[in-house]
């Protein structure tokens, strides 16, 4: 009996973890991705639901509010798909840093903007762009 709630105590804490988007968050999530089948939902520090996915082999996020409000789209793109406005930017204002990672991310608030992941010896930064290559963060 004592190791039946041994394991329960660590199994029952992991259930409790994972999440469960509310229904409004899971129909708004097909209305904007209806050939996704397979998405792992998570609850984000500032309430919102996080979906990750693929669609079309491309790594992809989606933020909804609780209530459905579609927030914001993440795609992974190579770095060398940047706008040419966002590159030159990288060139000038980190001109020793290498891209390693990229995003482009289309927000209800805040149009289209590009996130760049920048390594510089051992140091890592990630930087978002506008569209015009201006630094917002």
């Amino acid at each position: 009996m004592k190791k039946i709630l041994f394991v329960l105590s660590f199994a029952l804490p992991l259930s409790m973890c994972a999440q469960k988007a509310p229904s409004a968050v899971q129909t708004a999530f097909k209305k904007h991705f209806p050939t996704v089948t397979k998405v792992d939902f998570d609850k984000e520090k500032n309430g919102e639901y996080e979906a990750e996915f693929k669609m079309n082999g491309v790594e992809m996020s989606a933020n909804f509010t609780v209530d459905g409000a579609w927030r914001e789209t993440e795609t992974e793109i190579a770095a060398t798909a940047l706008p040419a406005n966002v590159s030159s930017a990288i060139s000038k204002k980190y001109p020793t840093a290498k891209v390693v990672g990229a995003a482009k991310i289309e927000t209800a608030d805040r149009g289209t903007l590009y996130e760049a992941d920048l390594k510089t010896g051992m140091k890592k930064a990630e930087v978002l762009f506008d569209t015009a290559g201006n630094v917002v963060k």
